[in-house]
Protein backbone atom coordinates (compact mmCIF):
# COMPACT_ATOMS: atom_id res chain seq x y z
CA UNK A 1 0.00 0.00 0.00
CA UNK A 2 2.98 2.72 0.94
CA UNK A 3 4.39 2.04 -2.66
CA UNK A 4 1.09 3.26 -4.34
CA UNK A 5 0.37 6.49 -2.42
CA UNK A 6 3.82 7.61 -3.11
CA UNK A 7 2.68 7.59 -6.68
CA UNK A 8 -0.01 9.79 -5.78
CA UNK A 9 0.34 13.63 -7.12
CA UNK A 10 -0.88 15.70 -4.50
CA UNK A 11 0.30 19.31 -2.72
CA UNK A 12 -1.19 18.94 0.74
CA UNK A 13 -2.52 16.78 3.45
CA UNK A 14 -5.34 18.07 5.76
CA UNK A 15 -6.75 15.61 8.39
CA UNK A 16 -10.91 15.27 8.52
CA UNK A 17 -11.33 18.51 11.06
CA UNK A 18 -12.98 17.70 14.25
CA UNK A 19 -15.26 20.49 16.21
CA UNK A 20 -13.25 22.20 19.28
CA UNK A 21 -15.97 20.81 21.55
CA UNK A 22 -15.13 17.37 20.03
CA UNK A 23 -11.64 17.39 20.28
CA UNK A 24 -11.52 18.88 23.74
CA UNK A 25 -13.86 15.46 24.70
CA UNK A 26 -11.56 13.59 22.58
CA UNK A 27 -7.88 15.30 23.65
CA UNK A 28 -6.61 14.14 19.79
CA UNK A 29 -7.66 14.08 16.38
CA UNK A 30 -6.86 10.87 15.66
CA UNK A 31 -7.15 11.94 11.90
CA UNK A 32 -4.33 14.53 12.25
CA UNK A 33 -2.07 11.75 14.17
CA UNK A 34 -2.48 9.68 10.79
CA UNK A 35 -1.84 12.26 8.62
CA UNK A 36 1.66 13.23 10.14
CA UNK A 37 3.51 10.21 8.77
CA UNK A 38 1.34 10.26 5.29
CA UNK A 39 2.64 13.89 4.83
CA UNK A 40 6.52 12.87 6.23
CA UNK A 41 6.37 9.77 3.73
CA UNK A 42 5.12 12.12 0.52
CA UNK A 43 7.44 15.24 2.09
CA UNK A 44 4.15 17.35 2.02
CA UNK A 45 2.73 19.96 4.34
CA UNK A 46 0.00 19.96 6.38
CA UNK A 47 -2.88 22.14 6.89
CA UNK A 48 -4.83 22.21 10.18
CA UNK A 49 -5.96 25.37 9.77
CA UNK A 50 -7.97 26.45 6.91
CA UNK A 51 -10.71 23.77 6.62
CA UNK A 52 -12.41 23.85 9.94
CA UNK A 53 -15.75 22.14 11.42
CA UNK A 54 -17.58 24.83 11.87
CA UNK A 55 -20.80 23.09 13.38
CA UNK A 56 -20.54 20.40 16.48
CA UNK A 57 -22.68 17.86 14.59
CA UNK A 58 -24.19 14.68 16.38
CA UNK A 59 -21.59 11.85 16.40
CA UNK A 60 -22.43 10.04 13.15
CA UNK A 61 -22.10 6.48 14.70
CA UNK A 62 -24.82 7.47 16.60
CA UNK A 63 -27.33 7.79 13.82
CA UNK A 64 -28.58 5.98 11.09
CA UNK A 65 -27.11 6.15 7.43
CA UNK A 66 -29.92 7.68 5.76
CA UNK A 67 -29.34 10.62 8.32
CA UNK A 68 -25.67 11.18 8.19
CA UNK A 69 -25.12 13.51 4.93
CA UNK A 70 -27.99 15.96 7.03
CA UNK A 71 -26.09 15.38 10.09
CA UNK A 72 -22.61 17.10 8.04
CA UNK A 73 -24.04 18.98 5.53
CA UNK A 74 -22.45 22.66 6.09
CA UNK A 75 -20.21 21.58 8.95
CA UNK A 76 -17.38 22.74 7.29
CA UNK A 77 -15.56 25.94 6.17
CA UNK A 78 -12.48 26.70 3.99
CA UNK A 79 -10.71 30.27 4.34
CA UNK A 80 -7.80 29.76 2.10
CA UNK A 81 -8.40 29.15 -1.86
CA UNK A 82 -7.13 26.08 -2.70
CA UNK A 83 -7.10 26.73 -6.30
CA UNK A 84 -6.20 23.35 -8.65
CA UNK A 85 -4.38 21.84 -5.46
CA UNK A 86 -4.46 18.29 -5.36
CA UNK A 87 -5.80 16.84 -1.56
CA UNK A 88 -5.12 14.43 0.50
CA UNK A 89 -8.26 14.13 3.11
CA UNK A 90 -7.32 11.46 6.20
CA UNK A 91 -9.47 10.29 8.45
CA UNK A 92 -9.47 7.39 10.93
CA UNK A 93 -12.61 5.74 9.86
CA UNK A 94 -14.92 5.65 7.40
CA UNK A 95 -18.54 4.46 7.30
CA UNK A 96 -20.74 6.02 5.16
CA UNK A 97 -18.62 8.06 3.91
CA UNK A 98 -20.94 11.17 4.88
CA UNK A 99 -18.40 13.42 6.63
CA UNK A 100 -15.53 13.11 3.65
CA UNK A 101 -17.50 13.65 1.02
CA UNK A 102 -19.02 17.07 2.98
CA UNK A 103 -15.62 17.99 3.49
CA UNK A 104 -14.39 16.99 -0.14
CA UNK A 105 -17.18 19.61 -1.56
CA UNK A 106 -16.31 22.34 0.94
CA UNK A 107 -12.91 21.58 -0.56
CA UNK A 108 -13.73 21.55 -3.93
CA UNK A 109 -16.07 24.27 -3.54
CA UNK A 110 -12.74 26.49 -2.61
CA UNK A 111 -11.05 25.31 -5.67
CA UNK A 112 -9.80 21.97 -5.20
CA UNK A 113 -9.16 20.21 -8.42
CA UNK A 114 -8.99 16.63 -6.82
CA UNK A 115 -9.99 15.47 -3.44
CA UNK A 116 -7.96 12.02 -2.47
CA UNK A 117 -9.43 10.27 0.36
CA UNK A 118 -7.13 8.56 2.78
CA UNK A 119 -8.62 6.26 5.66
CA UNK A 120 -6.99 3.69 8.04
CA UNK A 121 -10.36 1.42 8.66
CA UNK A 122 -13.51 1.05 6.94
CA UNK A 123 -16.49 -0.15 9.28
CA UNK A 124 -19.88 -1.89 8.00
CA UNK A 125 -22.57 -0.02 7.68
CA UNK A 126 -25.78 -0.48 10.08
Amino acid sequence: MAEKIKDVFADLVIPLPLHPHRLRERGVNQALELSKPVAKALHLPINVTHCRRIRNTHPQADLPVKKRARNVKGAFQCSMDFNKMRIILVDDVMTSGASLDECARMLKLHGAEKVILLVAARTQIR
